[in-house]
């Protein structure tokens, strides 16, 4: 149980260092925005067309929000599944040699650091402002 509770922390102290660090770009609410639906589009289209689509829509700009959350969820997942640095998670995802049951764990293991990302880009990156 204490590694589940360990592992969870390191998932809230990654996501919270992946949102300080767009917090003050100019795509930061749309960033947010994005991260809000994240873990939704993971469950509904699946971790593969997820991830090819951010990619697509990031055009191989470095500093656009698709980028950023694609490379957040990337370094992140790869961490966790212990993936070669030098294959990319959708490499990965397409790899001969990866298992279904990998692809599995490596898609809920997506979704609980973007549920965090999503937690704290409410939090912190929203403009609107209840009142």
């Amino acid at each position: 149980m204490s590694r589940q509770r360990s592992l969870e922390q390191e998932r809230m102290q990654a996501a919270w260092q992946c949102i300080n660090a767009v917090r003050n770009k100019a795509f930061a609410s749309r960033y947010a925005q994005l991260a809000r639906s994240a873990p939704a589009d993971i469950q509904l289209n699946g971790l593969a067309q997820t991830v090819a689509f951010w990619r697509a829509k990031g055009k191989g700009e470095s500093d656009n929000e698709h980028t950023v959350l694609y490379n957040n969820l990337q370094n992140w997942v790869k961490r966790q599944m212990r993936i070669q640095n030098s294959q990319s998670l959708l490499e990965w995802i397409m790899a001969d040699t990866t298992t279904t049951p990998q692809y599995r764990r490596a898609t809920r293991e997506a979704i609980a650091f973007l549920q965090w990302l999503k937690r704290f880009a409410e939090a912190e990156l929203s403009q609107e402002k209840t009142t």
